[in-house]
């Protein structure tokens, strides 16, 4: 999210210690489903958003959804990241209530993610724990 202070909204894992990286083994794509993989790896790389790792010690698979215009997305399958991850006991707060609570206000800001995810910058120490592997090279 350009503009926004890192301060605010700077992202990092608490990995436990005690958990062993996993290092999944590669999947194997239909031929359009590859191609798909490419050209979004290629965008990404183009837009600085990811970027070549030679070994990282963590890797995850892509795994492709259908979209509801028949185009793929890629996603990445971080099953056993989040595992190594101590749980957040403290979730979001209900949706509605804040919705119900900005009534009679003037401003109401709103991020629109039906069409894609809202990217918040993750810290350095913690970027190639999200390593995932595809056809075309390792990426983080």
């Amino acid at each position: 999210m350009l503009g926004v202070d890192t301060e605010l909204s700077l992202h990092r894992l608490h990995v436990e210690p005690s958990c062993r990286p996993v290092k999944q083994k590669k999947r194997n794509f239909s031929d359009e489903k590859n191609l798909a993989i490419q050209k979004e790896a290629e965008e990404l790389v183009k837009a600085n958003a990811i970027r070549e790792l030679q070994f990282p010690e963590w890797i995850a698979n892509v795994v492709m959804v259908k979209k509801y215009n028949n185009k793929w997305r890629m996603c990445t399958e971080f099953t056993n990241l989040n595992k190594a991850c101590p749980k957040d006991y403290y979730p979001l707060l209900c949706l509605e209530r804040l919705v119900d609570g900005s009534a009679g206000h003037k401003v109401f800001e709103f991020l629109d993610a039906s069409r894609g995810y809202h990217q918040i910058l993750l810290h350095d120490d913690d970027q190639e724990k999200v390593a995932f592997v595809t056809e075309y090279g390792l990426y983080y």
